[in-house]
């Protein structure tokens, strides 16, 4: 089969598309003949050499797909050659097949396309997994979810909004409006507006009660002032830096928390549970139209530096697919 590969880390350029050994299916596991994989941003730093895939899985990059089963591994029930599904991946999504462990698959939802369904896995798992599970955002609180127009962050808004939440987002002036018409109630252009302050005016200076933040160490003690009483904030990227100051006496004043995740590393038991739990809460709000995958461009998977190129730009809107014919 073919595969991007990363012969040297570096910028978008340092993707190769190239012949690689064919996956078989191992007990537990299908193969899936991928259709279409997203760009994550994990997937840049895997390029640039920050994040190796964990242990035992593919080198290429790609954390989520979508495609048909081709091939079942001993043991599999449930599933069978030719069905349509979406996958969360460890790795392995920018080629035409890859190898994953049946807790990992989900079917595609309804009135989805098979191709847009590989802007789906890693979005909602994410988001399901630490604003539902981790955080309990619950009806009538506040959420504010940094980069609002990212794959992760139009996920998050819709999401929110679906649990009867008030949701906030920031993100650049020019998609303002689009993220509104996702549910977001306020939104704050980070780049000219102090979003601790527009946090407290859109709530009556009470903050939020949960922020889903991808940016990390700069973020860290704006965070927890926009944070109300009993807050949550949930790090789930370091687009700002690893290291931030943490004014632990301000956290005490609002007994509120702190946590950090990261969906690739966790163990496969892990990762069926939350796979189970999207499939379980997060799929019927799909089907049902109350959320959509938010799709910015389809780009050739051959072509993956493009897209590369595009998600560091900032200025795509959802998630970006790489397509197979």
């Amino acid at each position: 089969m073919k595969a991007i590969t990363i012969p040297t880390a570096g910028g978008p350029d340092a993707l190769l598309w190239a012949d690689v050994p064919d996956p078989t299916p191992g007990p537990g596991e299908v193969v899936i003949d991928i259709r279409a994989s997203a760009v994550n941003r994990a997937d840049l730093l895997q390029r640039q050499g920050h994040y190796p895939p964990p242990a035992g899985a593919p080198p290429y990059p790609g954390l989520e797909c979508a495609g048909v089963i081709g091939a079942v591994g001993a043991g599999v029930t449930g599933w069978s050659v030719g069905e349509p599904v979406c996958a969360l991946l460890s790795g392995g999504g920018y080629a035409e097949r890859v190898a994953v462990p049946v807790g990992q698959l989900l079917p595609v939802p309804k009135g989805v396309g098979l191709t847009e369904a590989a802007a789906l896995p890693e979005v909602a798992c994410t988001v399901w997994s630490n604003v539902a599970r981790l955080a309990r955002l619950g009806t009538d609180e506040t959420l504010l979810v940094h980069g609002g127009g990212s794959g992760i962050g139009t996920f998050a808004v819709q999401f929110g909004a679906a649990l009867g939440a008030t949701v906030l987002a920031t993100a650049r002036a020019a998609k303002h409006d689009r993220l509104r018409e996702l549910g977001a109630t306020a939104v704050i252009d980070y780049s000219s507006e102090d979003f601790v302050e527009s946090t407290k005016a859109a709530t009556d200076g009470r903050g939020a009660d949960v922020i889903l933040d991808i940016v990390g160490g700069a973020y860290l003690g704006r965070n927890v002032a926009a944070l109300a009483t009993g807050g949550r904030l949930v790090v789930i990227g370091l687009q700002g830096g690893r290291r931030g100051e943490l004014d632990l006496g301000a956290l005490l004043a609002k007994r509120a928390s702190v946590a950090a995740t990261a969906l690739r590393s966790q163990p496969a038991a892990d990762k069926a549970a939350i796979v189970r739990g999207v499939r379980e809460e997060v799929w019927p709000l799909v089907e049902s139209g109350v959320i959509r995958p938010v799709v910015d461009r389809r780009v050739p998977m051959a072509q993956a530096a493009e897209a590369h190129r595009v998600v560091e730009s900032n200025t795509h809107f959802g998630k970006v697919l790489l397509t197979l014919d």
